[in-house]
Formats: structure tokens, C-alpha cells, sequence
């Protein structure tokens, strides 16, 4: 098979969809690989690496598109990508499609089959290829909140650890899983005091065995999150519905009572936000302000560290990259259930319940889409 990697175009992502590892892999199992020339220059991974692990250069994304079986991304593909994207092409990546009617259109329009790293799932139930980035992110959401805490960026002016003879920053952390427990970790290494609210007790009572004494577990209820949010310099919002639009528990109501400078960090913000005040920001200009609290939403924040989250990425993603060159799609999709819960959008179907579900569209379910 060929596989193309262009160059990432979002705002501030300097990742890039495979290492020059990930390609010698590829090259070895008898595939060709085409790299848009400079797709991996900001992060040390220069076009030599590329052409050592045998990839070939090519001069711009439109020969990447043009010539390649599948494409191998990291962010959602831009209007301009989406238009270069023909029927029956593989894309693989993360799309977020939930909360994105447009890009959904604009993919069903292309004809493409479309797998996203995000719900592709395990045997333990978990993603997989969302759980790298989740832990990037999650450790991530401290150190950006910690910033945007202080007075010059428009925060209470608050220290995250406080010092001897002044208490910590109260942060509140909205979710147990992946995202939440590596902000947890990350913020209680700083000594914040700090709450993780969760509807699920086993994973309270996971957390309150790895954390206790220093961590404060709760339930989640609408009464706990009002009454948590109102006193805290710190949220982040880590919930996630696997593949849907994250649910609003965070009211404009609840916004409104916060202190003049509280900070909140939604990393569940590329499945839509889980406060109503949410909206996607950028590395660019990451922080906007409703009734005096300091939102922090940008969309792909792995993108920050990008040498990280790319190696981190590829590690988890490269036997499903193998799998389906190895094979073929509609084989690889067919052996592997996992693998076929990623597939979204299919030459003009939306494949993914919930996706179809939060959009009002219809669902064809993977098997019959790919006639199994």
C-alpha cells in the first residue's frame, strides 16, 4: 500500500502522523510511504530521517492526497485537506465528528473511509489511541491552568501549592478516567488541594486506594459540581462519552457564581466541552474570559509538546497502521472489532452510533456499510 503523511496544518500542531520508525516499519512489511517535506522538521524529525527509514519526500501536501491509498494524520483534516481527500481513500486519524457537522458533511461529501484513532477501543473497553494523548493532555491541563492562574494572565493570582503559611489552590477536577487522573496526579505532585468528582464509585474507589489521604473523591451530582466549582481557583473539565458530545455539566449559572480569576481548562473541548461557556481556542490565543473566569480551550493541546505526543501516538497507533496496509482496509476491518469501531464515515455513511446520534443522521452499522 502507499501511505501519506502531509504536514499538519492546524493551528500551532507540530505533530506528524508517522515517526521515521513508524515508516522503516512499514517500508519492511513492503509498503511505500510519502512524506510531505517538513512534516516533522519542528520536532527534530528532518526530511533525512524520513529518506533513511526509506520514505520518499514530496514537495506539498496536494502529492501526499493525489497519490496516497491512506492517509495518516494526527488532527482532524482542515476545509483545504478535506477538499484535496477522493472516494474510497483511507483517512486515519482523529476527526472528533460529534460536535462537527461540518467536517462530518464535508467527509461524507468526499467519499472517503474515515477512522478515527479515538474509537478504536480494546478489549478492556478502553481507547487506546486516545489514551496517549489523554494522558498528554491531562498532565498538560495542570501546567496550562497553573499559568493561566497567575494575575498577568488574567488569573486570581494564586500558587498552586501555596507555601508555608498560606493554603494550596482548591482545584476540582471533573472526571475520573484517563484525561482526569493524569491531572490529578500532576497537581497533586505540585501539593494542591484537590477533588475528583466522578459518577462511577468503582473508579472513585480506584482513585481513592492510588491518592488517599491527599485526594478528595465525590460523586457526581448536579448539587456536588454547583457547590465544587463555586469555591475552587482551578476546573478541568475531563469527561468523555466515547465518540459523542461531551455532556454540559458545567452550567452558565455555575460560571457565573465562580470567584472573579477562577480558571477552567476544558480538555473535553474536542468532543464539544463540558461547560456551556466552552468554545474551541487555539495555542495562539488559548484563553477568553466570561463573567470574570479564564477559560483555557484549545483544541489540541498535545500539539504543545509535540515530540512527546507524537512518539507517545505512534506507538499506540502503528499496529492498526500496519494492520490496515497489511491488509487492507475491508480485511483488517473485518478481522479486528476494535479496529472497526473507528470507522466513522464510510464513502458517504456516518458508521458511528454516536456520532450519527448527536448529529441527527442515520447510522449504518460497519458490517453493513463494509458488506460483512
Amino acid at each position: 500500500m502507499l501511505v501519506g503523511v502531509p504536514r499538519e496544518i492546524k493551528d500551532h500542531e507540530y505533530r506528524v502522523g508517522l515517526t521515521p520508525s513508524a515508516v522503516r516499519e512499514l517500508v519492511a512489511h513492503g509498503h511505500k510511504v510519502i512524506v510531505q517535506a517538513g512534516a516533522g522538521e519542528a520536532i527534530d524529525l528532518d526530511d533525512a530521517h524520513y529518506q533513511a527509514a526509506g520514505a520518499e519526500i514530496v514537495a506539498d501536501a496536494a502529492a501526499v492526497f493525489a497519490r496516497a491509498e491512506m492517509v495518516v494524520k494526527v488532527k482532524e483534516p482542515q476545509p483545504v485537506e478535506i477538499g484535496m481527500l477522493r472516494e474510497g481513500q483511507i483517512l486515519f486519524t482523529y476527526l472528533h465528528l460529534a460536535p462537527d457537522r461540518e467536517q462530518t458533511q464535508a467527509l461524507l461529501k468526499s467519499g472517503c473511509i474515515g477512522i478515527a484513532y479515538e474509537t478504536v477501543t480494546d478489549d478492556r473497553g478502553g481507547l487506546p489511541l486516545l489514551a496517549p494523548m489523554s494522558e498528554v493532555a491531562g498532565r498538560m491541563s495542570i501546567q496550562a491552568g497553573a499559568h493561566a492562574l497567575e494575575r498577568e494572565a488574567g488569573g486570581r493570582g494564586v500558587l498552586l501549592g501555596g507555601v508555608p503559611g498560606v493554603p494550596p489552590a482548591k482545584v476540582v477536577v471533573l472526571g475520573g478516567g484517563v484525561v482526569g487522573m493524569n491531572a490529578l496526579r500532576m497537581a497533586l505532585g505540585l501539593e494542591a488541594d484537590v477533588t475528583v468528582i466522578d459518577r462511577s464509585l468503582p473508579r472513585l474507589k480506584e482513585l481513592d486506594l492510588a491518592f488517599a489521604p491527599a485526594l478528595k473523591t465525590r460523586y457526581s451530582t448536579t448539587d456536588v459540581i454547583e457547590e465544587s466549582v463555586a469555591t475552587a481557583d482551578l476546573v478541568i473539565g475531563a469527561v468523555l462519552l466515547p465518540g459523542g458530545t461531551a455532556p454540559k455539566l458545567v452550567t452558565r449559572q455555575m460560571v457565573a457564581s465562580m470567584r472573579r480569576g477562577t480558571v477552567v481548562v476544558d480538555v473535553s473541548i474536542d468532543q464539544g466541552g463540558c461547560f456551556e461557556t466552552s468554545r474551541p481556542t487555539t495555542h495562539s490565543n488559548p484563553t477568553y474570559v466570561v463573567d470574570g473566569v479564564v477559560h483555557y480551550c484549545v483544541t489540541n493541546m498535545p500539539g504543545a509538546v509535540a515530540r512527546t505526543s507524537t512518539f507517545a501516538l505512534n506507538n499506540a497507533t502503528l499496529p492498526f497502521t500496519l494492520a490496515l496496509a497489511d491488509k487492507g482496509y475491508r480485511d483488517a476491518l473485518q478481522a479486528d472489532a476494535h479496529l472497526r469501531n473507528g470507522l466513522n464515515i464510510f464513502v458517504g455513511k456516518v458508521t458511528h452510533e454516536a456520532v450519527a446520534k448527536d448529529q441527527g443522521l442515520e447510522c449504518v452499522p460497519p458490517e453493513k456499510a463494509l458488506g460483512l
